[in-house]
């Protein structure tokens, strides 16, 4: 996982990985910092991170439940400029010392963090010392994360502590701390916020931005900062000429190159080096349109684990191969589900051209505890993600996880209200989808969930519009499409769920009878697919999914990665003119 940037879209020259082996200890009993582990962590065990200790690959491989994880490592570090500590993902609750000396703590599972330890570290070696504390309670977001002693339904091994990259980066005091580009695609222009890390600056501050593509530098522009804060919206079109921008779509996945300079009298403090995409993402009437075009959505549920490393990808590379693999089969995009993904996989999207949906891990109880929780952690996740092009869809509720009353509770319908209007407030360029596949309150797609196996029946339970959108019939047997007190308002509606076929020989389990060879696998996986595509009213699909995943074994690929049908066959199906 080393050799490609942890964050590919913010990079500096000045950083290194701390992946690889950390002292680790269990601490079932929360006594560490009173035995003060603090200082020191008890020796004997060793750990591989970025992979959890219910992993193979962390070198443990206990599935068993401990609600309280140590780490232990040093660094060595060249005093000259600030040292930023990064997490890309631990869970849940980390707090961290240095040298001894407590630095501070984080809490949350699937956003990224930083700590400032300039002042925590001395030339030469350092002493870090990591604590997490995880639970099995529900009112944090926990995904397809299992609150039980074992697995069971569609919920797999816990995942506990540190489960992606950490790495160490060297700053300035003054340094950019963010930037939110924002592409302005009908003025051919790209909206720019840079952050930097302090709001209170004196004058002679300057941001400056340029542009290419290809090497063929655009555009340049440089603007003052003021209370930490620059703002510009350069073109991206040469001398003016519409005909030159690059849209970025998954057939022409262009990508601008964006290099941030920040400036203090004159002399260069930071350089960070970025990209971007041109694109559109809008909604007319039940279209949805990619640069002001009709996007047909043919998606795949994508859970992101695998057999040996569980929600941690096992390298860069298997991270490639699962985007290749999705491509093959004739998808355009994928609806990755109950999980942020790797840094690095998004950025393998925005260049190989691949949708996505963008999906956070649920929480399994409604109450004041879940919601602090719940909201905190999404708007961050928004913020961390918004600049990826491949991203064009919000999905923060699914199959009313967490709001498990929302089709008459009227709390639990103003808290997802509460998150669309939260989303669009940060993010207005993309659709929000919330409680995807049951009963939506306000949504800018209706997604519709159906593991009907039957192509018969299914054609039947769809064939009027108007009856289903109307709450006058269920569908998936038992849901219907819409809360009390909301309708259809003419919104687009995607099939975001159905398929899941599982072969008979398999020990696990799928969606509705499992079939006995490729042949049955294939007529039914065609004529399920036919159905939905003959839906004039319907604008795309999601079909489950891209591999399996522990005991639940309906993927096209098996967890390690080998087709179980003729992919050709998969590709030719999903791609196949639409009525």
């Amino acid at each position: 996982m080393n050799k490609l940037h942890p964050r590919p879209q913010f990079i500096r020259d000045d950083w290194e990985t701390l992946d690889g082996e950390w002292r680790f200890a269990f601490d079932d009993h929360n006594n560490g910092e009173v035995n003060e582990w603090t200082k020191g962590i008890p020796k004997g065990q060793t750990i591989q991170v970025p992979f959890t200790y219910e992993t193979k690959m962390s070198g443990i491989g206990d599935q068993s439940h401990h609600p309280v994880v140590w780490y232990e490592r040093t660094i060595n570090v060249t005093k000259d400029k600030n040292v930023l500590l990064h997490f890309e993902g631990a869970d849940y609750y980390t707090t961290l010392w240095v040298n001894g000396l407590k630095v501070g703590n984080h809490q949350g599972a699937y956003t990224a963090f930083a700590f400032d330890i300039t002042n925590y570290v001395q030339n030469g070696e350092n002493q870090i010392i990591v604590k997490i504390e995880d639970s099995i309670d529900c009112s944090q977001p926990r995904g397809k994360q299992r609150w039980l002693k074992d697995n069971f339904g569609c919920w797999y091994v816990q995942t506990t502590g540190i489960w992606k990259t950490v790495w160490v980066e060297y700053v300035s005091p003054v340094h950019i701390d963010y930037v939110k580009m924002t592409p302005i695609y009908d003025k051919g222009e790209i909206s720019v916020e840079l952050y930097t890390n302090k709001r209170q600056l004196g004058a002679g501050f300057m941001a400056c931005a340029e542009i290419s593509f290809e090497g063929k530098i655009i555009n340049k522009v440089s603007v003052n900062v003021i209370d930490g804060v620059a703002k510009f919206s350069p073109s991206v079109m040469e001398n003016g000429d519409p005909w030159s921008m690059k849209r970025w779509s998954p057939n022409a996945p262009n990508l601008y190159d964006i290099k941030f300079e920040l400036f203090e009298k004159e002399q260069s403090i930071d350089l960070v080096n970025s990209y971007f995409g041109m694109r559109k993402i809008s909604i007319e009437g039940r279209k949805i349109l990619l640069n002001n075009e009709e996007l047909y959505q043919r998606l795949i549920l994508d859970q992101g684990y695998w057999e040996e490393s569980d929600l941690t990808p096992p390298s860069v590379e298997a991270l490639e191969t699962d985007i290749e693999k999705v491509l093959e089969m004739g998808y355009n995009g994928v609806r990755k589900h109950q999980k942020i993904e790797d840094n690095r996989f998004l950025y393998l999207c925005d260049k190989k051209g691949l949708l996505v949906w963008s999906e956070v891990g649920a929480t399994y109880a409604f109450n004041d505890q879940a919601i602090s929780n719940f909201t905190n952690e999404w708007l961050e996740i928004v913020k961390q993600n918004y600049n990826h092009p491949s991203i064009i869809t919000w999905v923060p509720f699914n199959e009313s996880w967490g709001i498990q009353d929302v089709y008459v509770n009227d709390a639990q319908q103003k808290f997802t209200e509460a998150i669309y209007y939260l989303t669009k407030t940060y993010d207005s360029m993309r659709p929000v989808v919330t409680n995807d596949g049951w009963e939506h309150t306000i949504s800018d797609i209706i997604t519709l969930h159906d593991y009907e196996e039957y192509s018969e029946v299914f054609k039947k339970r769809y064939e009027n519009d108007e009856l289903l959108l109307s709450n006058q019939i269920q569908h998936n047997k038992h849901r219907y499409p819409f809360a009390k007190g909301y309708g259809y308002q003419g919104q687009p509606i995607i099939i975001s769920e159905f398929g899941g076929i599982a072969f008979a020989s398999e020990s696990g389990w799928g969606y509705g009878n499992q079939v006995k060879d490729e042949a049955a696998f294939i007529k039914r996986f065609d004529s399920i697919h036919q159905a939905i595509q003959d839906l004039e009213y319907v604008c795309g699909f999601c079909y489950t999914q891209v591999t399996d995943v522990q005991q639940e074994i309906n993927g096209l690929l098996t967890i390690d990665r080998k087709a179980k049908v003729d992919l050709a066959e998969i590709r030719k199906i999903n791609e196949r003119r639409i009525k």
